[in-house]
């Protein structure tokens, strides 16, 4: 009888303490890509202010017109609470005895990412900006690709067709539609009032290369190639394809658990005033033998490509090879 209680009592008493320490946290809130600056007035409007916009919001390659990876929103310290907390992606940068930058998630809300950069001076909080930029950037961007994911999921594109004939899963919205599909190359396409969002998936037989640079020289020649092949122009004759007048960027990454080389330059129509960026991602799929290449681009003339370009890495982003 004695240990029964005993049983009860721990029981009892161990799910209260569970429960104490489950916080509620409210939804995080915020525009895609919108980064809540938290830092006093005289900082912002000096030199670490002009650092964390140089670097943090420095500009995205690949794009015609400078956009910067963030929309920055400042405050002081002495307005970060209650509702002003929920933004989604917070950068604080605070003066203290030590030099540090840590990295907190859902601090106030769910889900949150938070960077805490603190330095005894101005000197020291903007080398710790120049020195950690990229990685700060990537954490923020990490958590603005989910969110975009999220939104999308809610109502999504049924891709079976494309699953089936590609050997993969991806997710993207019911807004697309199916714009062309032959064997194995599917041409994914959204309209918008003045151009279109478009996301190109097929596959190419695998091969070895000597080098990084033999492999993007490969790139370039094939989805030019592809491009005239599948993407016609608005008249006869016209065509897609890479403006070399823009060096192209190339990144060796990691997707879907394989090693990939990320593409992100400027595409043109030739004989026609079209053009616009791309980003593009070949996959070595060694499973399957082959290549998987997936590449979003964009048309829309006089506008912001920014978060067109980041809806379409976000599709790419939920691509898992099988």
């Amino acid at each position: 009888m004695r240990g029964l209680i005993l049983v009860v009592f721990i029981f009892v008493f161990g799910c209260k303490e569970g429960h104490k320490k489950r916080t509620y946290k409210p939804a995080s809130s915020g525009n895609i890509n919108n980064l809540l600056v938290v830092t006093e007035n005289d900082l912002w409007n000096g030199r670490v202010g002009n650092a964390i916009r140089d670097y943090i919001g420095d500009e995205i390659y690949g794009l015609p017109q400078v956009e910067p990876h963030f929309d920055f929103n400042q405050v002081p310290n002495a307005v970060f609470s209650d509702f002003v907390r929920r933004n989604r992606i917070v950068l604080k940068v605070r003066t203290a005895a030590d030099s540090s930058v840590k990295y907190y998630n859902d601090p106030y809300a769910s889900p949150q990412k938070m960077v805490v950069i603190s330095g005894p001076n101005r000197d020291a909080q903007i080398e710790l900006i120049k020195q950690n930029s990229g990685s700060i950037v990537s954490a923020l961007k990490d958590v603005e690709f989910s969110e975009r994911q999220r939104r999308i999921n809610k109502s999504l594109f049924n891709s079976k067709p494309i699953q089936d004939a590609l050997n993969i899963s991806i997710k993207f919205p019911s807004a697309y539609r199916i714009a062309k599909a032959e064997d194995q190359f599917f041409w994914i396409r959204r309209d918008t009032k003045t151009g279109s969002l478009n996301l190109l998936l097929y596959s190419l037989p695998l091969r070895g290369f000597e080098s990084t640079e033999s492999f993007s020289e490969y790139i370039i020649s094939t989805r030019d190639s592809i491009a005239q092949q599948h993407i016609p122009g608005p008249t006869d004759g016209n065509y897609m394809r890479t403006e070399m007048a823009y060096t192209p960027h190339f990144t060796e990454t990691t997707m879907s658990g394989v090693s990939a080389l990320e593409t992100r330059s400027l595409w043109k129509v030739e004989g026609a005033f079209m053009s616009g960026p791309f980003v593009n991602y070949c996959l070595k799929d060694e499973t399957n033998g082959r290549f998987l290449v997936a590449e979003g681009f964009v048309y829309a003339p006089s506008q912001k490509k920014r978060d067109y370009m980041f809806e379409l890495e976000t599709m790419i982003r939920s691509i898992s090879l099988k």
